[in-house]
Formats: C-alpha cells, structure tokens, sequence
C-alpha cells in the first residue's frame, strides 16, 4: 500500500517504514505525526484519487531527526566589471518514517 502526501508545498510517494526528508516541520525528535493531506492511496490494482484530498485517510509518522542539507554555493559574476558574490544556503529539514496509512 502506498500514498501521495503534501506537506511543505511538495508531494511525496510515501510507503510504510520508508524515511523521508520533508520540509521542517515543528516536532520533536521521537513523536508521532500525523499527515492528513493525503492526495491519493493505492493498494495494488485498486487508487483512491482525491479531489484534492483523499477524505478519511491519514498517514502517521514518527519524526526520526530534525537536520540541516548540505550547503548550496550561489556564485554570481558579471564579466569584465569586476563583480563577484558568493552566497550559500543551508535548508532545514525534518527526516520521518512512515509508520503506517489508514485509508
């Protein structure tokens, strides 16, 4: 069985006991989520396609760690007028793993 969340403005193809990296979400390390903008679930042959949402179903998560992506570089140049910036990005995140979909 498998479902299609949104959380952080993305959509994830999620499985039960996959982890993930999802946008940061306000947990702590150790608890239980909840994800109830689920999109679609599918077992098998068989799809619920919401419209937007799937009504009823849920996805529950335990929050594994809360962490920051490796480091962007952003490099700007203009040649020959002797401008140069440099710039880097960290994004945070939140890893989960998906204990199990109630549809």
């Amino acid at each position: 069985m498998y479902a299609v969340i949104k959380t952080g403005g993305k959509q994830y193809r999620v499985v039960a006991g996959e982890k993930i990296k999802v946008e940061q979400i306000p947990a702590d390390v150790g608890t239980e989520i909840s994800l109830d903008q689920v999109m679609m679930v599918g077992a098998g042959e068989s799809v619920k396609i919401g419209n937007p949402l799937v009504s009823g179903a849920t996805v529950t998560a335990k929050v594994i760690s809360q962490g920051r992506h490796p480091k962007v570089k952003i490099f700007k140049m203009r040649r020959r007028k002797h401008y140069q910036k440099h710039q880097g990005h960290r994004q945070n995140y939140t890893e989960l793993e998906i204990s199990s979909i109630n549809a």
